[in-house]
């Protein structure tokens, strides 16, 4: 397996500029998930790196070898599809060793990478039936197989489980995550869902508007994210956000009159911010004041509770599932200073 390097990548159509310079490594056997809202620009960087896309300028590499204007058969790359992109008319079996078909390869070796491919994904019994037959769980797994026969440096998935199931979706989260720690391979993700994303990655690569926003560790961008973006996006339920501003060298934050002053450099007055907190770092106090406590969604073993401030501004707060809360009621909040963020309003960019 191989590592892939982008360096100062860009994509352009015509005079529309939607790939914006982008330099990236991704370590040899790393599992690097590409996130961000449709129309970042994440399936059009993975389809640069398997070469169905043509690379407008900078360089791309795999295992060292520059590959930037080299066919997509000669780039060592294997991409399994959203739609699968399976022949009906074919078995299983036949799906699955078609490439090699195509290559050459002998028909002894196909029938033993199959084989191999089946018993890692648990298609085994499978291998006779036609994809009519198969869910889309199996169907999926079958793309997959698809892939693994080919024996890539690196493995390429654009969104493959949006078009399933939620109970489909976390089987197949899990069959995955287990199928990289079995190769061991590179792996390139995309995904428009940050708790794939979460759950999935070694690395995550947050786009927005054909640039990068943040790289890291799952954990590590939502415990330290750079700006609003990356704080808003990372995270289920999202960040909450409240407007202020600082006044004579102090935070004001309306909905939060009294609020402790926050770990952190604030900048020159007149400043317009915003104050980030998480839901599950925010708790309610029954006795307070200053929220509206509007509806609790109970969903067993959490609860959301969805708060109004006089301000307008909502907040939702996680709770435990066994609350007793009720909606249309006055109630306070508190939550550890240390864990908040500031940004400022205008460029988005975290204070510290």
């Amino acid at each position: 397996m191989s590592g892939v390097t982008l360096e100062n990548v860009i994509k352009t159509y015509g005079d529309v500029q939607v790939i914006h310079g982008i330099d990236l490594q991704v370590e040899n056997g790393e599992f690097c998930v590409f996130v961000g809202p449709s129309g970042c620009g994440k399936s059009t960087l993975m389809r640069m790196v398997a070469g169905l896309e043509e690379t407008t300028s900078g360089q791309i590499t795999i295992g060292g070898r520059d590959v930037t204007r080299l066919d997509p058969s000669q780039r060592g790359v294997a991409m399994v599809f959203q739609t699968y992109a399976l022949y009906p008319h074919m078995t299983v079996a036949e799906n699955m060793g078609f490439g090699l078909r195509m290559n050459g390869v002998p028909k002894d070796q196909i029938t033993t990478k199959v084989a191999e491919a089946a018993r890692i994904l648990k298609l085994d019994p499978l291998l006779d039936r036609k994809p009519k037959a198969l869910s889309g769980g199996q169907r999926q797994r079958v793309a997959i197989g698809r892939t693994i026969v080919r024996g890539p440096e690196v493995f390429l998935f654009d969104e493959p489980l949006s078009n399933l199931d939620a109970e489909l979706r976390v089987d197949m989260r899990v069959e995955i995550a287990a199928l990289h720690k079995q190769l061991g391979a590179t792996m390139i993700y995309v995904t428009h869902d940050q708790v794939e994303a979460m759950t999935l990655a070694d690395k995550i690569v947050v786009l927005r508007d054909g640039r990068v926003e943040q790289v890291g560790a799952p954990l590590d961008l939502y415990r330290d994210p750079d700006n609003r973006f990356v704080a808003g996006f990372i995270g289920s339920p999202a960040m909450n956000f409240l407007g202020g501003q600082v006044a004579a060298g102090a935070l004001s934050i309306p909905a939060l009159p009294g609020a402790p002053a926050l770990p952190v450099g604030l900048p020159p007055d007149d400043t317009r911010i915003e104050f980030g907190i998480r839901p599950e770092h925010v708790r309610i106090d029954p006795d307070g004041h200053g929220f509206r406590l509007d509806l609790i969604e109970k969903l067993g073993g959490i609860s959301y509770a969805y708060l109004y401030a006089t301000t307008g501004e909502r907040l939702i707060v996680a709770e435990d599932g066994e609350t007793t809360l009720s909606g249309d009621t006055d109630v306070g909040i508190r939550f550890d200073p240390a864990r908040a963020f500031l940004f400022d309003a205008k460029t988005g960019k975290r204070l510290r």
